[in-house]
């Protein structure tokens, strides 16, 4: 009698369990918290049902990401007790958030905004600028400081933006802004905060026809360009420092080395801080992308902060330096005897650049003295490159559009292996209703000019690549760059058939007058333990959510965005599929649990 009450009590728990949590996911959001983690804080991206969470040490963590079709990648975060999907983003350095007083677009977004209740606004306005000399966006509005949680790890006081105007896409995202993971020298929020305490006069707010300017450009997640004017301050926002600059240039970086390195803890970004106060096992974040479109599966996506996801040996990635600028290119002396030089951006030594095994020739546009590099980049969903190598590429490729049904390999060769472009990562449809089609996922940016002010990398290597690898980020010593630098490291993760898949899913789309699969997903927040693990011992994806039919409905992701090129806008299809699709199996659910406690009940009274 006990044993059988037992086993039913456990089959009717089983069930009530899995209703909770499919209606829960169904509802958009899990409920904030964070499963703890030997050895460091690990952040899916999952697109199947969470286990219950775990609780282990107390200061380490795990949390997940959500994906938008592959162009954007987002993670939940905690501010003053509001939890709020923002964009991670690798290639900037700021963290903000919509606020519930911003205008616009964001005014009517369907997503959470920031209640600035617990706020402690500094006074201070910030404009922070995306993209490059052809394409930007802006985000202005109040810097402050609020208690941040990310997946269990908490700073109380962390500096930060609250946005009121915007035109960038984030919204269309279903996200409330972005965090950066850069340095902190890229940073406008902690550039700001600097000056103002160390009261170096500055200017709050860009002229009005730069904002008409910036305004009118495209909206879209490209690379980041800020021309260096002083460690890491953007030139575009005309700030004024009549009393800094008149100081000779080695002086003032003598003078201030010391003092902006010991601020990185008290008003550098998030991870940044982490890594400063000593709060992270190893200073270092990794990071792997799961694919939404094409062929959905690839990696399981994840971030893991403080160390390597489990599983993955340090040894089995190639370690590659981080480009420091010197004084001659406008960057910061790490100390006063060295003059040792600071680095600004997740930026890496490229050898060189081939396409289906062909080495592509150097940029002519660019100065001849500036070493090959690419800036490694989430927040980017695409490949970008200087415009005469592109151009060289789309020749190749006999033009913008091309048979989606013929595997092209771009790849990079770094540290002396090749990383390459997974073949379903390369492309996109052209057009809906034709899976035939296809353009590639590349576009062209600014070249570097020595001594022009800019960043030195020719290539911004965004989600297409990312998809393909594990990178891990590893920030060093603030202090000691000479004994222990910043590096990232790089895993490929791309299948030997990867060209063959391609071919399937093509020929699967086309005999179905299918368009070729898509899908977002909003951010979980915890951490399902891996079904199986591919090379290297990365995690991989579980099999897609099926809707019943076998095939994953085609949506179009954000006009104007990297993947949205002359296709029809279907943005919302997938989702209501999906949505549908988890309301239905919840409410099996639900009436199943209702039919096994009723016989439960029965079954023990008898």
């Amino acid at each position: 009698m006990h044993k059988r009450a037992r086993s039913i009590l456990a089959a009717f728990n089983l069930l009530y369990t899995a209703a909770a949590e499919l209606a829960s996911r169904n509802s958009g959001y899990y409920p904030h918290g964070a499963k703890r983690m030997q050895g460091g804080l690990h952040l899916p991206l999952s697109r199947r049902l969470t286990p219950k969470r775990t609780a282990f040490s107390a200061d380490t963590g795990a949390a997940g990401l959500g994906d938008f079709f592959d162009v954007t990648y987002s993670v939940l975060i905690d501010i003053g007790g509001t939890s709020l999907p923002v964009v991670l983003d690798t290639g900037s350095s700021d963290l903000w958030v919509l606020s519930d007083i911003c205008q616009g677009t964001c005014s009517s977004a369907n997503t959470a905004l920031y209640p600035p209740n617990t706020f402690h606004d500094m006074g201070l306005d910030a404009t922070i600028v995306y993209g490059d000399s052809q394409t930007g966006t802006y985000a202005r509005g109040t810097i402050g400081y609020d208690a941040v949680s990310l997946a269990g790890l908490t700073l109380q006081d962390q500096y930060f933006a609250a946005i009121n105007d915007t035109n960038t896409s984030v919204v269309q995202t279903r996200c409330s802004g972005i965090f950066g993971l850069g340095f902190p020298l890229n940073s406008v929020i902690w550039t700001d905060m600097f000056l103002n305490q160390h009261q170096v006069s500055r200017q709050r707010s860009l002229h009005h026809d730069t904002v008409s300017g910036i305004t009118d450009m495209r909206r879209n997640y490209a690379n980041r360009w800020f021309d260096k004017f002083i460690f890491g301050l953007s030139s575009s926002r005309h700030t004024d420092l009549p009393s800094y600059q008149s100081m000779p240039r080695q002086k003032r970086q003598m003078t201030t080395s010391s003092a902006i390195i010991s601020s990185f803890g008290v008003s550098g970004p998030f991870i940044s801080r982490l890594v400063s106060l000593g709060g992270l096992a190893s200073p270092m974040f990794a990071i792997a992308l799961q694919r939404d479109t094409i062929e959905i599966g690839g990696n399981e996506g994840m971030l893991s902060i403080g160390a390597l996801p489990p599983g993955v040996q340090n040894e089995s990635l190639t370690w590659v330096p981080v480009r420091k600028y010197t004084l001659q290119q406008d960057g910061l002396a790490q100390d006063t005897s060295s003059l040792e030089a600071y680095p600004i951006a997740w930026e890496v030594p490229v050898d060189d650049v081939f396409l289906d095994g062909v080495k592509l020739p150097r940029s002519q546009l660019s100065s001849g003295n500036v070493s090959l590099s690419a800036l490694i980049d989430t927040g980017n969903s695409l490949i970008r490159g200087p415009p005469d190598v592109i151009s060289y590429i789309q020749n190749m490729l006999g033009g913008p559009h091309f048979a989606c049904s013929f595997p092209h390999t771009l790849a990079f060769q770094i540290g002396g292996r090749m990383f390459p472009v997974d073949p379903r990562d390369f492309i996109n449809q052209v057009r809906s209703g034709n899976a035939q089609v296809c353009g590639a996922n590349l576009a062209q940016t600014d070249v570097p000019v020595l001594g022009g002010g800019g960043y030195l990398y020719s290539w911004s290597l965004g989600d297409p690549f990312l998809k393909g690898v594990l990178a891990a980020f590893y920030y060093g010593s603030f202090t000691g760059l000479s004994q222990d630098p910043p590096r990232i490291g790089f895993l490929s993760t791309v299948p030997s058939d990867a060209g063959q898949r391609l071919e399937d899913a093509i020929s699967a789309a086309s005999a179905e007058h299918y368009d070729l699969p898509g899908t977002k997903m909003l951010p979980p927040s915890s951490l399902p333990s891996p079904l199986s693990t591919g090379i290297g011992g990365v995690p991989l994806a579980p099999p897609p959510l099926s809707t019943g039919t076998g095939e994953i409905p085609m949506a179009s992701p954000l006009p104007g965005s990297a993947h949205d090129v002359g296709g029809s806008k279907q943005a919302g299809q997938a989702n209501g599929a999906r949505e549908g699709m988890q309301v239905g199996s919840a409410t099996a659910l639900w009436f199943s649990f209702f039919i096994i406690a009723m016989w439960t009940f029965s079954r023990m009274l008898a």
